[in-house]
């Protein structure tokens, strides 16, 4: 694998969370745009009348409308976005009195690295995996299960932190944080539109075309959402998990530690809090790629990284 130095790494991974931000409003005005052409030539039936003209007055009123809603929501998802996955995998904070060996791995780690100290968080789950997440130095966040904790020894945890301290340094875990925002108003919106045809299809009668043009908005809208996380899942190239295994090696100088520990999460990696294949995708083993999904995760097989890590 070509070298890619932090700095660089960095960089990319900041161009593309600002290419996300404009990528997102951008592929919500379109739809508003088409949502609109669609319904002004399905409700106006006469000839003479220029229902795209009209659509496209109604759009323009309708411009800072949306594009407010969309800054506020986003607004909103950013900064809770710590509450959100908390919620997500069931993690709560770790107390230093609680766990002082994982605390002292930390920081040993961070003091060697000059890397500031995130918070330590811990899932009730005897399943191993863990995860960094946050989107600066206040929210930085390394989580652990207590099934990594209680089963992987001093090196191979060390090496584990490792490899998530290395996403918070690459800045891999503000990408990951804008995708899932995104990644997530698209299948809120969806649901709605599809709750929507649920309710209008029950009522029958009347407005059949209505239905109709709401069914197939839906499924362009789902379409759509499925594209954007296609085209999201992409840009978090698997490239970033080999970096982060060679980071943790190079912090800790042990790549067999890694390689350990990742053949030992592989066999139970599952967290049951975690369902949702945008959170999943934060942790070092994606509990949710596993079969014919792991063509499309954002994780390369875990069976080539510990092959990887041997090699060196």
């Amino acid at each position: 694998m070509k070298y890619v130095g932090i700095q660089a790494q960095k960089s990319v991974n900041n161009f593309k969370s600002i290419l996300l931000l404009v990528f997102f409003p951008c592929v919500i005005l379109f739809l508003v745009w088409a949502f609109l052409q669609i319904l002004c030539r399905q409700l106006v039936g006469s000839a003479n009348y220029d229902s795209a003209a009209t659509a496209n007055q109604l759009f323009v009123e309708a411009l800072p409308w949306v594009i407010g809603v969309c800054l506020i929501w986003f607004l909103i998802a950013y900064l809770a976005n710590t509450i959100i996955i908390n919620r997500s995998t069931g993690s709560h904070p770790l107390d230093r009195w609680d766990n002082k060996r994982v605390y002292n791995l930390v920081e040993n780690l961070c003091m060697a690295n000059n890397m500031s100290m995130p918070k330590i968080n811990v899932i009730n789950d005897n399943s191993l995996n863990a995860f960094a997440s946050g989107i600066n130095e206040k929210t930085f966040t390394v989580t652990l299960s207590r099934g990594i904790i209680s089963k992987l020894n001093d090196q191979e945890l060390e090496g584990v932190i490792a490899h998530e301290l290395t996403h918070i340094r690459n800045r891999d875990v503000k990408l990951l944080v804008v995708s899932i925002v995104f990644v997530g108003i698209f299948s809120f919106l969806t649901q709605m539109l599809l709750r929507s045809v649920l309710y209008i299809s029950r009522r029958g009668g009347k407005g059949k075309s209505g239905v109709i043009l709401i069914i197939l908005l839906a499924l362009a809208l789902a379409a759509v959402g499925y594209l954007v996380t296609m085209l999201m899942r992409f840009a978090i190239s698997r490239k970033r998990e080999y970096m982060a295994d060679a980071g943790s090696v190079e912090m800790t100088k042990n790549p067999l530690a890694l390689a350990t520990a990742l053949r030992k999460i592989s066999t139970d990696s599952r967290i049951e809090a975690v369902r949702q294949k945008d959170v999943a995708q934060l942790f070092i083993d994606n509990p949710l790629s596993k079969g014919f999904a792991g063509l499309f995760s954002t994780h390369p097989p875990i069976e080539k990284r510990i092959a990887v890590l041997e090699q060196f």
